[in-house]
This record gives C-alpha cells, structure tokens and sequence, in this order.
C-alpha cells in the first residue's frame, strides 16, 4: 500500500492518464480506418501473411458472445461495463503499485474505447485478423481492435504482479 495521500494520488493519475491514452489511441486508429481510410468500404485489407485488416461489428461482448442487436440488449451490455468501470475505478483508488495502477488503467480505457463505440454506433468496431494458413493447417484468431489489446496488457500485467511480482504471495 502507498504510504502517502500523495503517493496514492500519484498512483490514479497514472491510471487515469493511461486510460486517457488506451481511449485516446482505440478512438483514433477506428476514427481513421472508418472515416480516413473507409475500411468498411475496402473491406479485407491484407497486411502480410498472418494479418489482415477487417471490418467487424460485435453486437456482443468479448469475442462476440451474447450479441444483442437490440436498444435494449446494447443498454444492458453497456450498463454492464459501466458497473465493471467503475468497480475498477475503486480498485485504481486503492491500487498500491504502478504497474497495478498503469494494468487497471488500461483497462478502463479499453472498456471506454469500447462503450464509446457501443454508444455511437450500437456496435464495436473491431478491426485485426491474426491467422495461420498452411497447407495442412488452419487457424483464425478473433477479430479485435486496440481496446481490446489495452485491456489484455492490463489483464496479463495484473496477472504478473499477482503470480510473479515482487509482492506475490510465495511459497514456503
């Protein structure tokens, strides 16, 4: 735990910058590929021979599961996200290390990127195919956008510091 008010103070403001960036960053690059680029429009754009460039709308939740097309479904899976931001947001108040502060940040701003999309367009905008195709052999990633890359990296960073970081619990 930090010792100080404003060690503590230190902590959030680095989770909330980090969240500012994660949102400022998804909201950028889908911004660009949707209006600057009309990947919607283009349709596969191929990168190199494990990505692709694809327009996807998820009406659902991670990896499009328990999609809602309706008004009603698209409220409830955004009130959803507003109780697990805001429980984070708790979590980031009491966070007592960087990394747990920078993980929860990024986080939240993917969870934002994300319900802005939702807001805006009843949708997420996801973007990145990863694959694998060989003669004999098959393998498609799911389709995700930046926000969902922040909110991995915090995922796995908070992972870290649990299992392997300096304040991990070990055994005897």
């Amino acid at each position: 735990m930090p010792s100080t008010v404003s060690t503590r103070r230190r902590l959030v403001l680095l989770g909330l910058l980090a969240a500012a960036a994660a949102v400022a960053v998804d909201q950028s690059i889908k911004l660009w590929l949707l209006f600057g680029f009309d990947l919607p429009l283009r349709g596969v754009v191929h990168l190199a021979p494990f990505l692709d460039l694809v327009p996807v709308w998820n009406f659902g939740i991670s990896y499009g599961l328990f999609p809602q097309a309706s008004p009603l479904g698209q409220w409830g899976l955004l009130a959803v996200k507003a109780i697990a931001v805001a429980l984070l947001a708790i979590w980031l108040a009491r966070a007592g290390t960087r990394l747990t502060a920078l993980a929860l940040g990024l986080i939240i701003g993917g969870a934002l990127g994300n319900s802005i999309d939702r807001l805006v367009y009843g949708a997420v905008f996801d973007f990145v195919s990863l694959h694998l195709t060989t003669a004999n052999f098959s393998f498609r990633w799911y389709v995700f956008n930046f926000a969902d890359v922040a909110i991995v990296a915090g995922v796995a960073a908070l992972l870290y510091e649990t299992l392997l970081g300096q304040n991990a619990v070990k055994a005897p």
